[in-house]
Formats: C-alpha cells, sequence, structure tokens
C-alpha cells in the first residue's frame, strides 16, 4: 500500500510556520529568557526568573508581535520573495492572504493584551512597535539606508522591553547591545546583497541598489570593524566568564567574513556568508549560558534533591 499524503491541514500550519519564520520566533524566545537570566538580572535565581509571570507576558508579547511582523512582511514581500526565494514562496502560498491577515491581527491583539496584563504603558510600547514594524514593511523597507538601521532596531527592541522592565543600566548591557546591533546590521546589509535581483526587479531602492555592490561591500567592512571595538572590550570585562572565549571566536569570524566580503561578487557567497552571520548570532546567544554556568547547576542540583 502507499503511503497516505500529509492532509491539507498539515500542510497550512507548515505554511504559517514558514511565514512566522517559527525558527527565528524560537530563538527569540530562548534570548529573551536567557538575557533576563544572565544579564538583566544576574542576581535573580533561575527559578525566580523562570516563575515571574510579568515577565513571561513580555517575552510572549514580543513573541506574537514578531510573528505578526513577520507576516506583514510577507503580505508585502510576495513578488520580491518569487525572486528571491521561490521554494519559500510556494510554501507560504498553502495560507490565503485574507488568512494571513487574520492571523496578523490576531496575534498583534495578543501582543497588546499580554502588554497590558504587565501595565498600560508596556502595551502602548508593543501598540508603538506594531505600527514601528507596519511602516517599515510597507514604507522605509525601500529606502537605501534608513529601512537597513530601521529593521536592525526592530531587531532589538524586545530585549529593550525586558531592559526597560528589569531597569538595569549597567555599562556592560548597553556594549552587548552594541555589539548585537553591528553584527545585525551586518547581516542585514549582507541579506541585501543575496537580494539584489528581487529588489531591482521590484523597484526597491536598498543600499547596493542605488550604490552598487562594492560600495555595498565597503560599508560592511567598516561595520565589522566597528564591530571589534564592543567584542575587544567585552573581552577584558570579567563579568562576562566563560563566554569570553565566544567572543574570541566572534573575533576570528568577523574578520574571515571581511575578508570573504571583499572578494564575494555571487548571490550563492552572500548567502554563505549571510548564514555565517545567523549560526555567529545563535551561538552568542547560547554562549549567554557561560556567563555563569554556576546558575544553571545550582538549578539542576537543587531539582535532584527534590527528586530524592
Amino acid at each position: 500500500m502507499s503511503a497516505s499524503k500529509p492532509s491539507p491541514v498539515f500542510y497550512k500550519l507548515l505554511s504559517l510556520v514558514s511565514v512566522i519564520r517559527g525558527y527565528n520566533i524560537l530563538v527569540l524566545l530562548g534570548a529573551q529568557y536567557l538575557a533576563a537570566i544572565f544579564i538583566f538580572s544576574p542576581q535573580k535565581s533561575l527559578r525566580i526568573v523562570l516563575l515571574d509571570l510579568q515577565l513571561f507576558f513580555i517575552v510572549f508579547a514580543s513573541v506574537f508581535v514578531v510573528a505578526a511582523g513577520y507576516i506583514i512582511n510577507n503580505f508585502y514581500d510576495v513578488k520580491i520573495d518569487q525572486i528571491n526565494r521561490p521554494i519559500k514562496t510556494n510554501l507560504d502560498g498553502f495560507l490565503r492572504q485574507q488568512t494571513k491577515l487574520k492571523i496578523y491581527f490576531l496575534l498583534n491583539f495578543l501582543g497588546v493584551f499580554f502588554g497590558w496584563m504587565v501595565s498600560w504603558k508596556a502595551a502602548l510600547f508593543f501598540s508603538v512597535y506594531i505600527f514601528a514594524i507596519w511602516l517599515y514593511s510597507h514604507k522605509l523597507k525601500k529606502r537605501p539606508f534608513i529601512g537597513l538601521l530601521f529593521v536592525t532596531i526592530l531587531t532589538i527592541l524586545p530585549f529593550f522591553a525586558i531592559f526597560l522592565y528589569y531597569k538595569n543600566v549597567l555599562k556592560i548591557i548597553f556594549i552587548h547591545a552594541i555589539f548585537l546591533f553591528l553584527v545585525l546590521l551586518l547581516r542585514g546589509l549582507i541579506k541585501d546583497l543575496e537580494n539584489i535581483r528581487g529588489a531591482i526587479a521590484n523597484n526597491y531602492t536598498t543600499f547596493p541598489v542605488k550604490y552598487g555592490e562594492r560600495k555595498t561591500r565597503k560599508l560592511g567592512i567598516v561595520i565589522i570593524l566597528s564591530t571589534l571595538i564592543p567584542a575587544t572590550v567585552l573581552l577584558f570585562d570579567p563579568s562576562i566568564g566563560y563566554m569570553s572565549y565566544y567572543f574570541y571566536f566572534s573575533l576570528l569570524v568577523l574578520i574571515l567574513i571581511a575578508f570573504f566580503l571583499w572578494k564575494a561578487n555571487l548571490r550563492k557567497q552572500y548567502v554563505l556568508l549571510h548564514n555565517v552571520l545567523k549560526i555567529l548570532i545563535l551561538l552568542g546567544i547560547l554562549s549567554l549560558l557561560f556567563i555563569d554556568p554556576s546558575v544553571v547547576v545550582e538549578r539542576v542540583i537543587d531539582r535532584l534533591n527534590e527528586i530524592n
């Protein structure tokens, strides 16, 4: 007997995961909790942070709003994605545009509602965040450098929400933020190089379209050189613990990216550099565990003691 084909519901669920960038959402979820544990509230125990209901509301408000942002971005970018990502576009097509918009409004409602569960200020923050994402997708994305800066800021804003919640103003947090901002800015620039064909076909005036690939690569190298500054500062800060090894690795990877970026001129080369940066960001999130491994170890020991 031949194997039964997956049901239409399966394809629609798979399409939804693709549209909201399920992988990115999971990374965001993990990154926010790890940042809360190891950067924003290192003095609190793991149990207290994980059982903090207001933090839960803030994290999931961010997740819902960002997922909605991916949907509206997908809605406006259908034509450009048909050129740059034809396979993903076909998968996304299992969901009707009308259905995507309904899910978009539902997720935004949940985001504001979860924010309201914390405070009216949090609800206002996420309402402004929703508008900012729409503004980027509808207008600013087509502008050369403003769009690139804007989307990088939008990517960091969920962590700003946690920063406001804990009101932690340590210098080390700002240096971490600068490093992350520059790496995300570099990733966005390389992504624009990767998607240049689709941008030209749909009249998107991205940085590479307006100024050319050569100047874009030069700007990328300038960003990399700028990134080395906060990375070096963090290396000499004892509070980051074993995470220092990540920054040694980052310095090496960023220097190699600068070399290959200068030589790159094919889309597949830009795709490779883009993926390397995504892995570097993911490793950076995971390396937060090494700022103070005792937090996790003590929690595991406490749990084992409870069982015994």
